[in-house]
């Protein structure tokens, strides 16, 4: 596994719900695997949680129980987390929650700007 990093956003201004989740995954200086978390409020400091690993087989495991968590906040929250960024090596794990069908609104966001000065 490479290192991993993830965004995604739930936004909904009927409910004034703005939320923000980030995972970034790698080893650090001493070869420990360890994710660091980041959530809150769009546009606010939010929180960061760090979690360290022994496996790679425990980092897999956190990484879909978190994005499987993100996934089910249409039925807990009545609110989607859409994709924003992901690395490549994440994708396979977006899979498996189905986070990946939305479009990435930043990739998307920069691909229009480069067409116009085009």
């Amino acid at each position: 596994m490479t290192a991993i990093d993830v965004e995604l956003q739930a936004c909904d201004r009927a409910a004034n719900r703005f939320r923000s989740w980030r995972v970034e995954v790698g080893k650090d200086l001493f070869g420990r695997w360890n994710a660091r978390v980041s959530f809150g409020r769009i546009g606010c400091e939010g929180r960061t949680r760090r979690h360290d690993f022994r496996t790679e087989a425990e980092v897999e495991r956190f990484l879909r129980r978190c994005l499987r968590r993100r996934g089910t906040a249409l039925n807990r929250l009545s609110i989607r987390y859409r994709l924003i960024d992901a690395s490549p090596s994440a994708l396979p794990l977006l899979r498996l929650v189905g986070l990946e069908e939305d479009k990435c609104v930043r990739s998307a966001g920069k691909e229009r700007s480069r067409a116009a000065v085009i």
